[in-house]
């Protein structure tokens, strides 16, 4: 697709980007990863995750590939930082 600003950190697998991502006739900022699931925010390992996908993507370009769907308003993607699958930053949730 493109590359994009990350401007939020929703949790350990859902974040914002900028400018707007368009795909199959929609549009939107949020994102969620493909290849791993964190813990959501509200259980163990949950703030965690978050702190962690924020200490490497807030801020920082992400590049939006292979789009499989729109969940939920979100936009369910292969995402890479500076070329390597944001997944492999994340083992232990694979």
């Amino acid at each position: 697709m493109s590359n994009f600003r990350v401007t939020s950190i929703i949790d350990g697998d859902t974040f914002e980007v900028s400018p707007q991502w368009k795909w199959n006739g929609e549009t939107g900022t949020r994102v969620r990863p493909t290849g791993y699931d964190a813990p959501e925010l509200h259980t163990y390992g949950g703030q965690a995750a978050k702190d962690k996908l924020s200490r490497l993507i807030y801020g920082e370009e992400v590049e939006l590939r292979t789009a499989y769907k729109v969940d939920r308003g979100r936009l369910v993607c292969d995402v890479y930082l500076r070329g390597k699958n944001l997944a492999d930053y994340f083992p232990e949730y694979q």
